[in-house]
């Protein structure tokens, strides 16, 4: 964050020129979004998305009277985002913070409760509407007031994203910085570990895939199947016989409950529902391991939960009243606040995306039916605003005043930039750097997040990032830049890549440790890593660069470490 521009420009590579649409804007830091987005981003991700973003954020600030911008930006095809301070006064930024943080310690308080008798009800009744709407009868006025609804509906789940997510995150943040601060003798990762075995939908969706493979391994002809045959070609083999016929309707079922998961965050990709390849990839590595109860794993995670938050108490017995109580309210939101992480994730990123792609798909068939674009997937390269616009060229031409407005030269234009920038890194900073942050709780929320700065190597062969998950792990270094590439994964391997989201999570029970580029303590691979009781090092920024596939590879999640051993 930053309270005053900075002088100090960053000068951006000569392949990736900036030219800033806002002015302003060349004052800012402007940080790329590598957690979700370390690909170029689709205009019609952009277009939805970021305007929801921002509107979120400012939603949010005002409910918790919080003194903190932020905007995004679509630099060369690649998602920036930056958030500051708001330019105040120390004096009177101290003062606005005292005031938010009260606001936001009152959300704190109810948080499990607010979630579930306010916001997810919420969200529950918006993904109802949209499963309920019969976008193939209806007609082209229908499907454009269907389109604005479905922008207004976009628009308040991240609301609602920003509302619950900013009070759940700065709790988890203090939480950890409280248990820090109770004793010199206290490792500092075991504030995480007092926040690990709580189940969650994340969690819930990896542990009803595990127990679909134990059923395929009861029906003989489903686990040949799996086991013989390429994962694309599985559905079609299955379909052959009466025991591949029913296991095929048990995987509906669970596609039908977690298949909203995509590969990447960006709409344009497809769900599992849509392709399930990722699915069946993971059921053919699970079918290949011995048995294993996933149910006691959480239940083993949370005895050693409890068994460390028993040795905090009596650290504890030694400080005032207000300081246990502070610890008991942190610790109660925290753990909260690690379940709703995730949850909303799966409610508003995945499920939320997920209706909306299914309009954009419906729209983008009917496009195609008029001549204005070639294939149903083009409507990702178009903006929010083009899709309306396109609708109401195609009903003015059926009425014969307006000519049809053809899309197919302007998505050809924005394929080939992106196709373009997507050979091009972009840098991970642009515009002007800041001072030095002041110590508040947002900053160092968004720090424990996103992630901060790569300490500096110790030695050759040698990177560092944040400890994320406890352990030390040994074996070949497997680089994965999408879920299309999983099927290389072996178990034992190492997964090192730019970033891991929901959709990853399978893939934790097969390998031996997870090594990223981005990302913080409080990261989605991070919180999934502990879960899944792998040894995990996030935040390295380079992971991907340097390390070769089929490498081996040392990792000690507890302190940060990633040893390059071998060829």
């Amino acid at each position: 964050m930053q309270e005053t521009p900075s002088t100090i420009a960053i000068v951006p590579p000569p392949d990736f020129p900036v030219a800033w649409e806002h002015p302003d804007d060349a004052h800012l830091l402007w940080v790329h979004d590598r957690v979700h987005f370390p690909e170029p981003v689709s205009p019609m991700e952009f277009s939805l998305f970021g305007p929801a973003l921002e509107a979120g954020f400012r939603a949010a600030a005002r409910a918790y009277e919080a003194p903190v911008v932020a905007r995004v930006r679509r630099i060369n095809t690649y998602y920036y985002q930056m958030t500051a301070l708001a330019p105040l006064p120390a004096q009177a930024r101290a003062a606005q913070i005292q005031r938010s943080m009260e606001k936001l310690s009152a959300v704190m308080a109810r948080l499990g409760e607010i979630w579930a008798t306010q916001f997810l009800p919420e969200i529950k009744r918006h993904l109802a509407a949209w499963a309920s709407f019969d976008l193939r009868a209806a007609s082209m006025p229908a499907l454009l007031a269907h389109w604005d609804d479905t922008v207004a509906k976009a628009m308040r789940l991240w609301e609602i994203h920003l509302r619950i997510l900013s009070p759940a995150m700065i709790a988890m943040s203090q939480f950890v910085d409280v248990y820090h601060h109770l004793d010199g003798s206290l490792n500092i990762y075991d504030a995480y570990r007092l926040l690990q075995g709580f189940d969650n939908k994340t969690i819930e969706a990896g542990r009803a895939l595990w127990y679909l493979s134990r059923q395929a391994l009861t029906l003989p002809a489903v686990r040949r199947i799996l086991e013989e045959t390429a994962s694309e070609a599985v559905p079609a083999a299955l379909k052959r016989s009466p025991a591949g016929r029913a296991f095929l309707t048990e995987l509906g079922a669970y596609l039908e409950q977690y298949g909203q998961y995509s590969d990447k965050w960006d709409i344009s990709y497809p769900t599992w529902i849509e392709d399930p390849g990722p699915v069946i990839k993971n059921l053919k590595d699970y079918i290949s391991r011995p048995g294993r109860d996933p149910l006691a794993e959480l239940a083993g995670l949370a005895a050693e939960r409890e068994g460390l938050l028993a040795q905090a108490h009596e650290h504890l017995k030694r400080y005032p009243h207000p300081m246990r109580d502070r610890f008991e309210f942190l610790l109660k939101a925290a753990q909260e606040g690690t379940i709703i992480l995730e949850d909303h994730g799966f409610y508003i990123d995945f499920c939320g995306r997920y209706q909306v792609r299914r309009v954009l798909l419906e729209l983008g068939h009917r496009f195609v039916a008029a001549g204005v674009l070639d294939r149903p997937g083009d409507v990702f390269y178009l903006t929010a605003d083009e899709v309306r616009e396109t609708i109401r060229a195609c009903l003015e031409h059926k009425k014969g005043a307006l000519p049809q407005r053809d899309r197919r030269q302007l998505v050809a234009e924005r394929q080939a930039e992106m196709e373009h920038f997507r050979a091009i890194p972009a840098p991970p900073v642009l515009g002007m750097l800041p001072d030095p942050p002041p110590a508040d709780p947002f900053t160092q929320t968004i720090v424990k997040f996103w992630g901060a700065s790569p300490p500096p190597p110790t030695g050759p062969n040698i990177l560092r990032g944040q400890p994320a998950s406890r352990g030390t792990a040994r074996g070949p270094a497997r680089l994965i830049r999408s879920l299309a590439e999983a099927a290389r994964l072996r178990p034992g391997d190492i997964l090192v890549a730019a970033t891991t989201g929901p959709s990853w999570t399978p893939l934790f029970a097969t390998v031996a440790a997870v090594v990223t580029d981005t990302g913080g303590a409080l990261s989605h691979g991070a919180i999934v890593a502990r879960e899944y009781g792998i040894p995990a090092v996030v935040g390295t920024g380079m992971a991907t660069a340097v390390i070769r596939d089929g490498q081996m590879l040392e990792v000690d999640g507890s302190a940060g470490v990633v040893r390059l051993t071998g060829q």
